[in-house]
């Protein structure tokens, strides 16, 4: 199963202008996904550039369950310390371009 979770900052400005303690949960935050990524776990995560209200960033998933999903989604270090408020999507992959990574 696949499912997705959109992210963004509780804080207006927080991509402006964050705190030391903001970028040590953020680094968390990046490392835990990554944990995720090498574990097959996670097989997307990004934001968007802009840095006012519109940003948001996502992070896809390949669970057994929304049980599962949800629990990773509530433990992600950045959701679980209020930096992120996060919203839980069932999502399914229709098409997949080989030049994802390519810039």
């Amino acid at each position: 199963m696949q499912y997705l979770y959109r992210i963004a900052p509780t804080r207006d400005g927080f991509l402006l202008e964050s705190t030391p303690e903001e970028d040590a949960i953020v680094s968390e935050h990046f490392n835990y996904l990554q944990a995720l990524t090498a574990k097959g776990v996670v097989l997307l995560a990004g934001r968007t550039l802009h840095t006012d209200e519109t940003s948001h960033g996502l992070v896809l998933m390949k669970v057994d369950s929304e049980k599962q999903a949800r629990f990773l989604m509530e433990n992600d270090p950045a959701v679980k310390a209020g930096i992120f408020r996060a919203e839980l999507f069932p999502f399914s992959v229709a098409l997949v371009s080989k030049n994802i990574l390519q810039a």
